[in-house]
């Protein structure tokens, strides 16, 4: 089967009897990249796959009606996003402890998890990232790992460009002085 490009995806959608074959083309396509989105998010391999699954339902529910106002991919990522932040919000109320405790736990789970296949060097990045303010950890995860443009990270977050040029040049001297400190 040929993959269908977003267009192609989109109209799929709205056609009786080809919805699930657009949404099959949409989960081949996009859910490696929003699995890792969600994962530089969530941390924990189990998690991610939940925050994912319930980020697919809300796709699956929306695609029919998606108005192409922005690219199939920033909405894609904009869903994955919220998902994956009412994911952490759930944990942190659930914690009933600061986000600090929730980020230890995390940091924690990052080092016992047997997903996790980097270097020493690579385990420390991560725990500096999410020692990050969360929108800094965010900006800085799409910037640096996805390569996404502030554009349309602007779209996906609903923030402006210089606010996320701030927000990533924060989180990067951020990063840095944590790493020379180690």
């Amino acid at each position: 089967m040929q993959e269908w490009d977003d267009r192609e995806i989109i109209e799929g959608s709205k056609i009786q009897g080809k919805e699930e074959i657009a949404f099959n083309q949409l989960v081949l396509k996009y859910q490696e990249r929003l699995y890792w989105h969600i994962r530089k998010m969530v941390i924990d391999h189990d998690d991610s796959d939940d925050v994912l699954q319930n980020t697919m339902i809300k796709i699956w529910r929306s695609l029919s009606s998606f108005r192409s106002e922005s690219g199939l991919y920033t909405w894609l990522y904009r869903i994955a996003t919220n998902e994956a932040l009412s994911f952490l919000k759930q944990k942190k109320k659930k914690a009933f402890a600061p986000w600090v405790d929730v980020e230890g736990q995390m940091s924690e789970s990052l080092e016992a998890d047997p997903w996790f296949n980097g270097d020493e060097i690579q385990l420390k990045l991560q725990q500096a990232i999410l020692k990050l303010p969360e929108k800094q950890r965010i900006v800085f995860n799409m910037k640096y790992f996805d390569q996404v443009k502030y554009e349309e990270m602007s779209k996906i977050l609903g923030t402006s460009v210089g606010a996320l040029k701030a927000s990533y040049h924060h989180a990067v001297k951020k990063i840095e002085a944590m790493l020379e400190k180690d």
